[in-house]
């Protein structure tokens, strides 16, 4: 089969050159977007003049047609045809005669592909915050439960201080709230259209951009020609966002995976969440967490695969830039699946209470109380640490905790030291007392709840 490009060559690559320089393996991912853009471009074409309307319709019909097959699965593919563009022009070949050969007018793949890129990734994007804003939903409806259940806070991964469950949910919902405005800000970046820029130069024909961008549904055109079939960065900005998401998602998954821990107990999946061992019947393991994990790691090449391919690329269009699709792909259904993953694993989760309260109660968590008891009563708060700490260190090596030193034995070392001060150490207590902006008090978790419902609500 003779290539709709081959009339300056008089040669034939191999089979296997071809398979290589293909892209149809992934490409065929933009059918259809590549029949929506086509289909613009050629109602284009006969708002200009440039096409006869009757020349026009019968593309159009034909286009039509290729919609219905491609819906049905009805479309085979071949690697002759290389991607996604002239598979379609042979397909539309087929279906309507020699002039399907016109719609190619003032157009190159350049701008083709590009415009398939721009609106594929524009429905992801609008998928992908839709999946995000549902997963925040997700985290306030459990964080409104969990308001005041007690659990261990931890700096260096040891205990620091207690805090309510919900505070440390509510602080996942703050980073996929960001997470959900950069890929906001992206779509502004991805709703431009290059099509009409053709190869490189843009055409001589009258050509309408700012009509064939709105039949597209974008916002607006870009200005430069050589920029519009060369510009990836809508792309790696959205490989960047999605890295970020997933170093949130991963880390989360990092301590569900912890929290699901004999050691920890603190939280167990439900086994739609969970697999089992093929030799150890007690296993419950927390698999697509750590899939979730793992998962980042593949993200993270995507991103990097495509900035080393921009990295040295002269203007405009380089057969380089075919390596731009299979981590576009890639990233979009992995963040998409992880999202879904992410908020069924959350909702469905079960919380022990007891067991996250007990791990507050033998532990050195409610040191800082101590020291902010000391300091409330006008000792220093350096001088405050210094006794705390020498407290602790006796604890430890007699074994018990602060809330078991006897009364007199606190005012023994300073006065200051009333009967109140078993209540401060109480965690439930000193979560409780945690007032100020942002803290982890029940009324300020509660605050930040309903900050995050009437937000969600409105956007």
């Amino acid at each position: 089969m003779a290539k709709l490009w081959g009339g300056r060559f008089d040669g034939k690559n191999e089979e296997w050159i071809d398979a290589f320089g293909a892209s149809i393996a992934f490409d065929q991912k933009l059918a259809k977007h590549d029949l929506i853009g086509s289909l613009a471009h050629v109602k284009m074409l006969i708002k200009t003049g440039i096409l006869s309307a009757e020349e026009g319709q019968t593309i159009i019909q034909g286009l039509e047609q290729l919609q219905q097959k491609l819906a049905a699965n009805a479309l085979t593919f071949t690697v002759q045809n290389e991607d996604i563009h002239l598979n379609m022009e042979t397909f539309l070949h087929e279906e309507i005669g020699p002039v399907a050969g016109k719609l190619h007018t003032a157009r190159s793949r350049n701008d083709q592909v590009a415009t398939d890129m721009h609106l594929y990734l524009k429905e992801v994007l609008t998928e992908v915050i839709e999946k995000i804003h549902h997963f925040r939903e997700v985290l306030v409806e459990k964080a409104q439960e969990h308001i005041e259940t007690i659990a261990p806070g931890y700096t260096h991964l040891q205990h620091a201080q207690p805090i309510s469950f919900a505070h440390h949910l509510m602080a996942y919902y703050q980073m996929l709230t960001r997470d959900e405005q950069r890929f906001s800000e992206n779509i502004q970046r991805t709703d431009i259209s290059p099509q009409g820029a053709a190869a490189l130069a843009g055409t001589t024909f009258p050509i309408d951009r700012v009509f064939a961008a709105k039949e597209l549904g974008f916002a607006q055109v870009y200005q430069n020609s050589l920029d519009a079939v060369s510009d990836r960065d809508f792309i790696l900005e959205f490989l960047s966002n999605a890295s970020i998401l997933m170093m949130h998602l991963s880390r989360f998954c990092e301590e569900i995976i912890l929290w699901c821990s004999h050691e920890y107990q603190f939280v167990e999946l439900t086994d739609t969440f969970s697999t089992g061992s093929s030799i150890m019947p007690q296993k419950k393991n927390p698999d697509m967490a750590e899939l979730i994990r793992g998962k980042t790691g593949r993200v993270y090449g995507d991103l990097f695969g495509l900035l080393t391919v921009m990295k040295g690329l002269p203007l405009a269009y380089n057969k380089d830039l075919q390596e731009d699709k299979e981590g576009m792909f890639d990233t979009a259904e992995t963040i998409l699946a992880s999202l879904d993953i992410m908020s069924g694993m959350i909702a469905t989760m079960k919380v022990n209470k007891d067991r996250m309260l007990e791990s507050t109660q033998k532990d050195f968590s409610n040191a800082t109380e101590l020291a902010d008891y000391l300091a409330s009563k006008g000792l220093p708060f350096r001088q405050a640490h210094e006794i705390v700490g020498k407290l602790v260190l006796q604890c430890i090596q007699n074994g018990h905790y602060l809330q078991d030193i006897a009364l007199s034995d606190y005012q023994a070392i300073t006065p200051l030291i009333e009967e109140d001060i078993y209540e401060k150490l109480d965690a439930y207590t000193a979560v409780k007392r945690r007032h100020s902006l942002g803290g982890t008090g029940f009324d300020q978790v509660s605050n930040q709840i309903e900050l995050a419902k009437q937000t969600l609500k409105h956007s």
